[in-house]
Protein backbone atom coordinates (compact mmCIF):
# COMPACT_ATOMS: atom_id res chain seq x y z
CA UNK A 1 0.00 0.00 0.00
CA UNK A 2 1.05 3.52 -0.58
CA UNK A 3 -0.04 6.00 1.31
CA UNK A 4 0.01 9.84 -0.05
CA UNK A 5 -0.84 12.95 1.68
CA UNK A 6 -4.04 14.79 -0.07
CA UNK A 7 -4.17 18.43 -0.19
CA UNK A 8 -5.43 19.46 3.53
CA UNK A 9 -3.05 17.86 6.46
CA UNK A 10 -4.54 14.75 7.76
CA UNK A 11 -6.21 13.21 4.96
CA UNK A 12 -4.53 10.48 3.18
CA UNK A 13 -4.93 8.97 -0.10
CA UNK A 14 -4.30 5.25 -0.29
CA UNK A 15 -3.18 3.24 -3.23
CA UNK A 16 -3.36 -0.55 -2.81
CA UNK A 17 -1.30 -2.82 -4.74
CA UNK A 18 -3.47 -4.72 -7.27
CA UNK A 19 -2.52 -8.07 -8.41
CA UNK A 20 -4.53 -8.63 -11.52
CA UNK A 21 -5.08 -11.44 -14.26
CA UNK A 22 -6.77 -13.50 -16.47
CA UNK A 23 -8.77 -14.84 -13.10
CA UNK A 24 -10.01 -11.13 -11.93
CA UNK A 25 -7.95 -8.94 -9.16
CA UNK A 26 -7.06 -9.42 -5.75
CA UNK A 27 -6.02 -6.45 -3.14
CA UNK A 28 -5.21 -5.91 0.67
CA UNK A 29 -8.01 -3.06 1.73
CA UNK A 30 -6.68 -2.99 5.44
CA UNK A 31 -3.76 -3.90 7.07
CA UNK A 32 -3.76 -2.79 10.68
CA UNK A 33 0.83 -2.77 10.64
CA UNK A 34 1.07 -0.82 7.15
CA UNK A 35 -1.93 1.92 8.56
CA UNK A 36 -0.14 2.09 12.23
CA UNK A 37 3.37 2.95 9.68
CA UNK A 38 1.53 5.33 8.25
CA UNK A 39 -0.04 7.05 11.35
CA UNK A 40 -3.35 5.95 11.20
CA UNK A 41 -3.47 3.91 14.64
CA UNK A 42 -6.73 3.53 15.49
CA UNK A 43 -9.61 0.55 16.37
CA UNK A 44 -12.76 0.60 13.50
CA UNK A 45 -15.63 0.01 15.40
CA UNK A 46 -18.25 0.03 12.06
CA UNK A 47 -18.15 -0.80 8.94
CA UNK A 48 -21.27 1.34 6.60
CA UNK A 49 -22.32 0.41 3.07
CA UNK A 50 -24.39 2.62 0.76
CA UNK A 51 -25.67 2.20 -2.96
CA UNK A 52 -26.87 5.52 -4.42
CA UNK A 53 -27.88 6.24 -8.20
CA UNK A 54 -26.53 8.87 -10.20
CA UNK A 55 -26.49 12.12 -8.80
CA UNK A 56 -27.24 10.98 -5.36
CA UNK A 57 -25.78 13.50 -2.89
CA UNK A 58 -25.06 12.38 0.54
CA UNK A 59 -23.40 14.87 3.11
CA UNK A 60 -21.87 17.13 4.16
CA UNK A 61 -22.05 14.70 7.81
CA UNK A 62 -19.93 14.41 11.03
CA UNK A 63 -20.22 13.37 14.66
CA UNK A 64 -19.60 15.58 17.23
CA UNK A 65 -16.87 14.19 20.13
CA UNK A 66 -16.76 12.08 22.53
CA UNK A 67 -18.46 10.21 19.50
CA UNK A 68 -16.37 11.41 16.60
CA UNK A 69 -15.22 9.29 13.71
CA UNK A 70 -12.39 8.97 11.57
CA UNK A 71 -13.61 7.14 8.24
CA UNK A 72 -11.31 4.97 5.62
CA UNK A 73 -13.65 5.00 2.61
CA UNK A 74 -13.81 3.30 -0.86
CA UNK A 75 -16.03 2.49 -3.50
CA UNK A 76 -16.79 -1.36 -4.64
CA UNK A 77 -18.64 -0.62 -7.42
CA UNK A 78 -19.25 1.89 -9.64
CA UNK A 79 -17.34 6.45 -8.81
CA UNK A 80 -18.05 9.00 -6.27
CA UNK A 81 -16.82 12.50 -6.31
CA UNK A 82 -15.63 12.32 -2.37
CA UNK A 83 -15.08 15.50 -0.39
CA UNK A 84 -14.44 16.46 2.55
CA UNK A 85 -13.98 19.81 4.74
CA UNK A 86 -12.09 21.04 7.74
CA UNK A 87 -13.77 22.14 10.50
CA UNK A 88 -10.85 21.94 13.06
CA UNK A 89 -11.26 25.36 14.43
CA UNK A 90 -7.32 25.56 15.33
CA UNK A 91 -6.55 24.09 11.89
CA UNK A 92 -4.67 26.57 9.04
CA UNK A 93 -6.76 25.07 6.52
CA UNK A 94 -10.18 25.90 8.39
CA UNK A 95 -13.61 25.61 6.05
CA UNK A 96 -11.15 24.68 3.20
CA UNK A 97 -12.35 21.29 1.30
CA UNK A 98 -10.44 18.80 -0.77
CA UNK A 99 -11.94 16.22 -2.89
CA UNK A 100 -10.97 13.03 -4.73
CA UNK A 101 -12.74 10.60 -7.47
CA UNK A 102 -12.97 7.13 -5.73
CA UNK A 103 -14.17 4.29 -8.24
CA UNK A 104 -14.39 0.70 -8.73
CA UNK A 105 -11.56 1.03 -11.44
CA UNK A 106 -9.04 3.40 -9.32
CA UNK A 107 -9.56 1.21 -5.89
CA UNK A 108 -8.25 4.64 -4.19
CA UNK A 109 -9.28 4.77 -0.31
CA UNK A 110 -9.20 7.99 1.28
CA UNK A 111 -8.56 8.41 5.29
CA UNK A 112 -10.49 11.13 6.27
CA UNK A 113 -9.71 11.57 10.29
CA UNK A 114 -11.70 13.30 12.94
CA UNK A 115 -12.54 17.10 12.75
CA UNK A 116 -14.01 16.70 8.81
CA UNK A 117 -17.31 16.97 7.79
CA UNK A 118 -17.64 14.14 4.88
CA UNK A 119 -19.92 14.00 1.62
CA UNK A 120 -20.05 12.52 -1.51
CA UNK A 121 -21.64 12.40 -5.06
CA UNK A 122 -22.43 9.36 -6.75
CA UNK A 123 -21.19 9.46 -10.31
CA UNK A 124 -22.53 6.27 -11.37
CA UNK A 125 -25.81 4.40 -10.99
CA UNK A 126 -25.64 1.50 -8.31
CA UNK A 127 -22.93 2.89 -6.87
CA UNK A 128 -21.75 0.78 -3.69
CA UNK A 129 -20.22 3.07 -1.06
CA UNK A 130 -18.11 1.60 1.79
CA UNK A 131 -16.84 3.23 4.59
CA UNK A 132 -14.73 1.79 7.87
CA UNK A 133 -15.56 4.16 11.08
CA UNK A 134 -13.42 4.43 14.13
CA UNK A 135 -16.84 5.33 16.01
CA UNK A 136 -20.18 3.76 16.40
CA UNK A 137 -23.13 6.00 14.67
CA UNK A 138 -24.62 8.43 17.86
CA UNK A 139 -27.69 10.25 16.34
CA UNK A 140 -27.42 13.09 19.01
CA UNK A 141 -23.79 13.68 18.22
CA UNK A 142 -24.80 14.07 14.54
CA UNK A 143 -23.77 17.47 12.96
CA UNK A 144 -24.41 18.52 9.18
CA UNK A 145 -23.26 21.87 6.90
CA UNK A 146 -24.99 22.62 3.78
CA UNK A 147 -24.07 20.79 0.14
CA UNK A 148 -24.30 23.56 -1.72
CA UNK A 149 -22.90 26.26 0.89
CA UNK A 150 -22.03 29.60 -0.78
CA UNK A 151 -19.12 29.88 1.24
CA UNK A 152 -16.94 26.60 0.47
CA UNK A 153 -18.29 27.03 -2.89
CA UNK A 154 -17.61 23.13 -3.45
CA UNK A 155 -17.20 21.88 -7.29
CA UNK A 156 -19.55 19.37 -6.51
CA UNK A 157 -20.18 19.07 -10.86
CA UNK A 158 -23.53 19.56 -10.64
CA UNK A 159 -26.40 21.91 -9.35
CA UNK A 160 -29.36 19.33 -9.10
CA UNK A 161 -28.48 16.55 -7.32
CA UNK A 162 -30.50 14.36 -5.54
CA UNK A 163 -30.30 14.78 -2.04
CA UNK A 164 -32.51 13.86 1.75
CA UNK A 165 -34.72 16.25 3.65
CA UNK A 166 -31.98 16.52 6.37
CA UNK A 167 -28.97 17.11 3.86
CA UNK A 168 -32.11 20.18 2.09
CA UNK A 169 -32.08 21.55 5.43
CA UNK A 170 -28.33 21.12 6.71
CA UNK A 171 -27.35 24.62 8.02
CA UNK A 172 -25.03 26.75 6.48
CA UNK A 173 -21.33 26.97 7.23
CA UNK A 174 -21.20 30.07 8.90
CA UNK A 175 -23.40 29.04 11.59
CA UNK A 176 -20.82 25.87 12.13
CA UNK A 177 -20.01 26.06 16.04
CA UNK A 178 -17.28 23.38 15.36
CA UNK A 179 -17.13 21.09 18.46
CA UNK A 180 -13.23 19.95 16.87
Amino acid sequence: MEFKQAGISGLLIIQPRVFEDERGHFFESYNRDAFRKAGIDVVFDQDNESRSMKHVLRGLHYQAPPYEQGKLVRVTRGAVLDVAVDIRRSSETYGQWDSIVLSEENKLMYWIPPGFAHGFLALEDETVFTYKCTGVYHKASEGSIRWNDKSLNISWGTDRPRISRKDAEAPPFKDLKSPF
